[in-house]
């Protein structure tokens, strides 16, 4: 789903259906509807665990470079690759990519981590992608970048307050939103039930279950 909102807020693709439903489309022109193509692009990931390792392999294929801010750097040998480059400084790495991707952990050390100052380090055709969790960016702010045109586009899956999007954000035609979906698959939810009974089975059978959650005290 990530690689989906990547390909489709830059190509535009939803304001083109938009505007086919519409009957905005009167014949093809050679200046109409511009975006941008994403090989050549820089495609930085906050957070490149499992899924942006994921996506990172995908994003590769297109022809994206690949950019990362993490906590420490991944094994050399996936950096390697991968191609990818680690960016110890997050605001360093926003000011050099094009398309950002979100992919951390809702924490209290990730909550707004795009805040309105580091949105506004992203260049004027620079995307923002989030299917993590809504609250690691200021939505009011990335509306307001949005609306302003002091970034191109972004394509969110996941929103602050859900189900309720941003007034703004719903009304920015730069902006691909998809009512929380990303794992909406058959074979993803067939998935989830089989580790749901793997780890019913461990426990009966006197094992650790693999897929514990441990929660903190206070």
């Amino acid at each position: 789903m990530a690689m989906a909102l990547i390909l489709a807020v830059p190509r535009r693709l939803v304001e083109g259906v938009k505007a086919l439903e519409g009957g905005a489309f009167s014949g093809w022109t050679p200046t109409w509807m511009l975006g941008h193509r994403v090989r050549g692009k820089a495609l930085g990931i906050i957070g490149l665990g499992r899924v942006g390792e994921a996506i990172a392999r995908r994003a590769a294929a297109f022809g994206l470079s690949i950019h990362y801010h993490n906590r420490r750097p991944i094994n050399p040998h996936i950096e390697d690759e991968l191609g990818a480059r680690f960016w110890p400084d997050l605001n360093a790495m926003l000011r050099h990519v094009d398309i950002v991707s979100v992919n951390c952990p809702s924490t209290r050390e990730t909550y707004h981590l795009l805040s309105r100052d580091r949105l506004a380090l992203l260049n004027r055709d620079a995307y923002v992608v989030n299917i993590s969790r809504g609250e690691i960016i200021d939505e009011e702010a990335l509306a307001d970048a949005l609306v302003e045109g002091r970034i191109a586009g972004a394509g969110l899956d996941v929103f602050e307050n859900e189900p309720r999007p941003n007034a703004k954000l719903m009304a920015a035609p730069n902006a691909v939103l998809l009512p929380h979906m990303a794992s909406s698959t058959i074979e993803s939810r067939l998935e989830m039930g089989e580790r749901v009974i793997i780890n019913i089975k461990m426990y009966a059978d006197g094992h650790k279950p693999p897929d514990r959650i441990i929660l903190g005290l206070g």
